[in-house]
């Protein structure tokens, strides 16, 4: 009966969507249901968030204010802090943090915190998608244990799915619409409920045989990325010992039309998910007996790498007879990657922290991070404009494309370039990661 009435709201758009969790994953998710036509309500605990979402003020690189003023003036989007609407809701979708302890160990209460609220205003028939990145059997561990203890049952009384977020901030190419959607269900019901619902906003969606599997595809494929970029950054300061530039390799390499991935060094990884799912999926093999050697030696390689930053400047310092300690350092760019303004898990924070601990006097500029809060908690702001010529050493970590590379190189006085922006450059100012002492003329064409 339930799953009937369902089918016909999700094919009608007679359904109502809740999401749980306004940010990166969940607000274009809402914005790409409202504009199918749904009424769609989103969730969130930050009143501030959703204030400014009221007033059509986005706060997401890709979800324009435009965009996002036409689904609120036309009743398509409201969003709430007020989870007693999750009463209204046929369909939810929790897209909640889900980080890491300090031990490194999987944080569940985010996840828990939105099944606790659905639990109070639950309904007959709800169809319940978890997005969040997680460990497999988490679906059936932390929601479908708790609904079911209420004397629902799955497939019959309430739906239940699995759907990993693949966001890419400031992509583009793809995006929420476009990006394929992989989806898992507890049942056979559960799947076709939510491919019907998805099926509606999401060009492709790909339909795997559990929740189980569609957990572990989003661990997989994040994984696969934090292993081979620890791969590459070894390979770079393997370049480096033996006086070669990575950056000349990895191209000649990628010239191959198979059997080769690009993938570039840099001072660490960031994001929400590269530094944190390959964690998630150790923990949960540690829980089998089964422990991966490529995960953590993964994550120990890419760890070390804001300190391999930090060597770099020392070097190009030392070439001008200046160490460290007191020398003025500006770090350009914060976000974990360029065009955006995400600084989650960036490398950018730790090699910030490590300059300042090792005595320079440290300034960064970033015209799309206007601020971020240091280990101390104390705010420390973006200058708002770049005098590169008033500092001993110019730190590139995120290659955003606003920067000019011509009035970089005229007038800085030492380069550190961690994402190759200066890519055929051979300045004596010039230090790469990657790569020996500045190259004084190009060898190859």
């Amino acid at each position: 009966m339930y799953y009937e009435m369902m089918q016909e709201k999700i094919n009608r758009k007679n359904a109502t969507v809740g999401i749980i969790g306004l940010g990166y994953v969940g607000l274009p998710l809402a914005i790409e249901f409202a504009e199918a036509g749904y009424h769609v309500i989103g969730f969130d605990i930050h009143a501030g968030k959703v204030n400014q979402l009221a007033h059509s003020d986005s706060y997401i690189i890709d979800i324009t204010n435009q965009k996002l003023a036409t689904v609120v003036q036309n009743g398509h989007f409201t969003p709430t802090t007020d989870f007693s609407k999750l009463g209204e809701v046929d369909a939810v979708c929790i897209c909640v943090p889900t980080p890491l302890t300090k031990s490194q160990e999987p944080d569940m209460s985010y996840i828990m915190a939105a099944v606790a609220e659905i639990k109070r205003y639950m309904k007959p028939g709800m169809l319940i998608t978890l997005e969040s990145t997680t460990y497999p059997g988490t679906t059936e561990e932390l929601i479908q244990t708790e609904i079911e203890a209420l004397g629902y049952r799955v497939g019959e009384d309430f739906f239940l799915c699995f759907s990993p977020e693949r966001v890419d901030p400031g992509n583009k190419t793809f995006q929420t619409k476009n990006t394929p959607k992989v989806l898992g269900g507890t049942t056979p019901n559960c799947c076709q409920l939510g491919e019907a619902l998805y099926s509606k906003v999401i060009d492709h969606v790909y339909l795997v045989s559990s929740t189980k599997v569609a957990e572990m595809t989003k661990l997989l494929e994040n994984t696969f990325r934090s292993i081979n970029i620890a791969f590459i950054n070894e390979m770079a300061m393997l370049c480096e010992a033996l006086d070669m530039n990575i950056w000349e390799v990895v191209d000649a390499a990628a010239t191959k039309p198979f059997g080769f991935m690009k993938f570039t060094p840099g001072p660490g990884i960031g994001g929400h998910c590269i530094p944190l799912d390959p964690m998630y999926l150790s923990w949960k093999a540690k829980g089998a007996n089964f422990f991966s050697r490529f995960i953590e030696l993964a994550q120990e390689t890419n760890k070390k790498m804001p300190e391999q930053v930090i060597h770099k400047v020392s070097q190009a310092l030392n070439s001008a007879y200046k160490s460290m300690r007191g020398s003025k350092v500006l770090v350009l760019g914060m976000a974990y990657k360029p065009d955006i303004d995400d600084v989650r898990e960036s490398p950018a924070l730790e090699v910030y922290e490590l300059l300042h601990k090792n005595g320079a006097d440290v300034a960064y500029y970033d015209p799309h991070v206007s601020s971020f809060r240091n280990e101390e908690g104390t705010p420390v702001y973006s200058e708002e404009e770049a005098r590169y010529g008033e500092y001993d050493a110019v730190v590139i970590l995120t290659n955003h494309s606003v920067f000019n590379t011509e009035e970089i190189i005229t007038n800085a006085n030492l380069i550190v370039d961690t994402r190759n922006m200066f890519q055929g450059e051979n300045s004596e100012k010039v230090f790469r990661i990657g790569s020996g002492l500045p190259e004084r003329t190009a060898m190859m064409q």
